[in-house]
């Protein structure tokens, strides 16, 4: 692997493995806490429909992704603060409306013949300078948020009841984490792709409530078992020449059943 170091794509692949992973700790984290996963599942791939009209339109993927992600999260906060009982309804409509709209705008664009799998699976070979500039700025955003309103944030995920009482915008914040879930989606999309990245925003919280008893701390943990499970994944990819998506969450699987089985004996 050492030797690979040398070309750019793969120095591009490993800065943008460890800002994804950075990113998807952090925000991770909230999603399990708040129990959001369906709702982060569909925000990933209502963003598919951001995807092809940024194709349509020349724009660039990742900044039309970020625009359909945080206006699905817009969406989605508002239907379901009052009302959480038809959630389910509402998330498979965004998610099965954003796939479809994503699919007809790439049938619109004439002469489009890029394998739109890259995008479904992850292609994180593939990731630009741009796409660097890109991600570092996403990242020092949710850093930059999480820091600011972290005691607010700290307060709804855990008990939204009494942070009302307190006096936080119960409201503004559950928007707040959608925002930033929609976010972290888009910041994965390079790295494990639309399908897959869920698993990269639980398996490393997941492990890390076993070593945390902070939302902060279990935050840093996430982050770093992230960044181990797409170093490592990039090397079982670079080695055997698989999808590098599929290496990294085939990791992070493999390595919560070990954790898991080791945690019982």
């Amino acid at each position: 692997m050492l030797e690979a170091l040398q070309y750019e794509f793969i120095q591009n692949a490993l800065i943008a493995g460890v800002l994804v992973s950075i990113a998807a700790g952090i925000i991770g984290s909230l999603v399990v806490v708040n129990k959001i996963t369906f709702l982060a599942g569909g925000i990933a791939h209502s963003s598919y429909g951001g995807i092809g009209l940024a194709i349509f339109l020349g724009l660039p993927i990742l900044f039309g992704a970020t625009i359909f992600a945080v206006a699905t999260a817009l969406i989605i906060a508002t239907l379901t603060i009052n009302s959480k009982k038809r959630v389910d309804s509402i998330i498979g409509i965004m998610w099965a409306f954003g796939m479809a709209l994503g699919i007809i705008f790439v049938d619109l664009t004439p002469g489009y013949n890029v394998d739109l799998m890259s995008y479904l699976f992850g292609s994180i070979i593939a990731v630009s300078n741009e796409d660097l500039i890109y991600l570092t700025i996403l990242d020092l955003f949710i850093v930059a948020i999480t820091v600011l309103f972290y005691k607010q944030i700290l307060a709804v995920s855990y008990d939204s009841e009494f942070a009302k009482l307190r006096g936080i915008n119960v409201n503004f914040f559950y928007t707040l984490i959608l925002i930033l879930a929609g976010l972290s989606v888009v910041a994965a999309i390079k790295v494990v792709g639309l399908i897959l990245v869920i698993a990269l925003l639980t398996i490393p919280t997941y492990l890390a409530e076993f070593y945390s008893k902070k939302l902060s701390s279990m935050m840093i943990i996430s982050s770093l078992v992230a960044i181990f499970f797409t170093l490592f994944g990039l090397i079982i990819s670079y080695y055997f020449d698989i999808s590098s998506g599929a290496s990294i969450i085939l990791v992070g699987v493999t390595t919560l059943l070990v954790v898991k089985i080791l945690g019982k004996k």
